[in-house]
């Protein structure tokens, strides 16, 4: 049975989560997994790069350090499954997106984590640059995962919504009815506004179940400030990242409330999560969401999506058969497969693109 290997890093830039899986009966077969994180001085210069902060010396130098961590990653993953790594077809590699700008005149995204030495340490065929295909046929080139929900998740008993919590939330509605299309995008931040403003006012990396922000209050004033920020209103397809949502973002709404305590802007920040998430779900009444990513580990952060979100249930896709954990660089693992089956990986309806295109660039071992 074909094994592959999926490479993820998200919009937190904490680490890299590496999976090996097969697709026995379009089923997901989880044989092994591993995590890397990033040293902290590479995420610092990968955070201020992600800001429009870097030289092309600051590109290049980080582009080899990443790839050559998403290669040490994967080849963890490996060992600690014990598989040969000839029985496995490919890596699909995501990459470390540091910037994504998919309006304009000339609209990109850019993955730095060098895919030939991912191939070349590995031995294995790598697939790499997913996103730039559909950017070129007149899409965002995200989100790419609704393509794999729809395959894995739909169901033909009942509506879901896939809600990923990684530093941009997305969503992938799926209705029970296959004539009704796919709906997917991003409606904000998730993690990236609470892990920055936690790291620059107490140090620490992130907000360990959302205590810190247990400590504060919803400022209703500075929500709305917060809320009144034109993405949340802009129709799909939509896309973002944290050269828009950012530390610096953060700080510009702080400094219209100096009243305001650090610890009620981290409050807040958690009720602009849920809040904005809750208002962009799509109209249906009996749909059961079912929540990814890292944010499903803040225990205060799903307690509020709960409360916003009703009556809706929400759970975890863990229900569902797929660790909340894994199920990005599973998607990506399968948008390998796709490519290397000369089958496309992207959802027109989701990503704006003129139509399907078979994503990504293959590096031979």
């Amino acid at each position: 049975m074909a094994t592959w290997l999926g490479l993820m890093s998200g919009t937190s830039m904490d680490g890299i989560d590496a999976v090996l899986v097969s697709f026995p009966g379009n089923q997901v077969k989880i044989h092994g997994t591993h995590t890397t994180a990033y040293p902290d001085d590479l995420r610092q210069r990968l955070i201020q790069l992600s800001q429009n902060h870097g030289t092309p010396d600051d590109i290049g130098e980080l582009d080899h350090a990443v790839g050559s961590l998403f290669a040490e990653t994967a080849e963890g993953a490996i060992a600690k499954a014990g598989l040969d790594r000839h029985d496995i077809r490919a890596v699909g590699s995501h990459g470390q997106t540091i910037r994504h700008q998919p309006l304009g005149a000339t609209p990109f995204s850019l993955q730095i984590g060098d895919p030939n030495l991912i191939a070349e340490r590995t031995g294995i065929n790598t697939v790499a640059d997913f996103r730039r295909r559909d950017m070129a046929a007149g899409g965002q080139g995200a989100p790419l995962v609704p393509a794999f929900h729809k395959a894995f998740f739909g169901s033909a008993t009942e509506d879901r919504c896939i809600l990923n919590l990684g530093g941009i939330a997305n969503i992938s509605w799926l209705p029970q009815n296959p004539k009704d299309r796919v709906i997917g995008f991003d409606t904000g931040p998730a993690n990236a506004l609470l892990d920055a403003w936690c790291l620059d006012q107490t140090g620490r990396p992130y907000d360990d179940q959302g205590l810190w922000a247990q400590e504060g209050i919803v400022h209703q004033v500075l929500l709305g400030d917060m809320l009144s920020d034109g993405y949340f209103a802009r129709p799909a397809p939509k896309s973002t990242g944290k050269e828009k949502f950012n530390l610096e973002w953060v700080r510009t709404m702080a400094r219209r409330h100096p009243e305001v305590s650090a610890a009620d802007v981290q409050r807040t920040l958690l009720e602009l999560t849920a809040v904005s998430i809750a208002r962009q779900l799509p109209q249906s009444p009996d749909m059961t969401i079912f929540a990814c990513g890292g944010g499903t580990r803040n225990g205060f952060l799903m307690r509020e999506l709960r409360r916003t979100c009703s009556p809706l249930t929400l759970s975890t896709t863990a229900d569902l058969g797929l660790d909340p954990q894994w199920v990005e660089p599973v998607a990506f693992a399968w948008l390998a497969k796709q490519t290397l089956d000369r089958r496309p990986g992207n959802l027109p309806e989701v990503t704006g693109a003129s139509g399907e295109r078979i994503l990504g660039a293959v590096y031979f071992a």
